[in-house]
């Protein structure tokens, strides 16, 4: 399939709590959306926040992952679309696909690298994750302090995660650069509790907690809206 024109996009708004589960049991599809590759509609959750709270399923704030065939498509959805014109409401950045770890079946035409970043520019960083569920407790267990360190990092300009249950989690984080981000993955840094991403994911590669996962890198495009009254990208 041609990637000339690829682009992804993720979302972020407020809306009623029957809009976002509206959206998360019948997301937007390639086929009810013309120019539509795949959508993942999740609700918001906190970063670190405990496991059985309503920080943890907020239905009032939604999230939206998508890759489209061009930008045309999604100025199409925005004005077009239902749930379209409410995630116009909100917030947006559009990305451009730079690499992947992992692999998902709802994303078959990524590569692996897509383009090179320089260390100094800013990144954006998507994980998507189906759970295996008799693998929760210890995805919760190595998970948090990894979400307390993204959510809290120096080098993050914003941080949140999102959930469809009962088994799709994402995590999506700004970083001022790219160097920053790469430090936080292996560990290095002189930030509290440094180690906490590269013990989890010993613990990932000695027992998978996901049926299927993949981290992805892009490079920020242009944002639009703002979200709780602010830009998110680095100036």
């Amino acid at each position: 399939m041609r990637q000339d024109g690829l682009i992804h996009s993720f979302h972020l708004a407020e809306l009623a709590a029957t809009s976002t589960a509206r959206a998360l049991v019948r997301p937007p599809t390639a086929r009810t959306t013309p120019g539509l590759r795949h959508a993942e509609c999740l609700a918001m959750m906190q970063l670190g926040s405990p496991p059985i709270s309503l920080a943890r399923l907020q239905l009032g704030r939604i999230a939206m992952f998508a890759e489209w065939d061009d930008e045309t498509a999604l100025e199409r959805f925005l004005a077009h679309d239902r749930l379209g014109r409410q995630l116009a409401g909100g917030w947006h950045v559009r990305l451009r696909f730079l690499r992947r770890y992992g692999q998902l079946a709802a994303l078959p035409d990524l590569p692996p690298r897509a383009g090179r970043s320089d260390q100094d520019e800013p990144i954006v960083a998507v994980t998507l994750a189906r759970l295996r569920l008799p693998e929760l407790f210890r995805f919760l267990r190595w998970g948090r302090p990894v979400e307390r360190l993204v959510a809290n990092h120096p080098g993050t300009t914003f941080a949140t995660a999102a959930i469809r249950p009962p088994r799709t989690f994402s995590t999506f984080s700004i970083w001022r650069t790219v160097r920053e981000m790469t430090d936080m993955v292996h560990g290095r840094g002189d930030v509290p509790e440094a180690h906490t991403h590269a013990v989890a994911m010993t613990e990932q590669r000695r027992k998978d907690f996901h049926h299927e996962s993949a981290f992805m890198r892009f490079r920020p495009l242009s944002e639009h809206g703002t979200w709780q009254g602010r830009r998110l990208l680095p100036d």
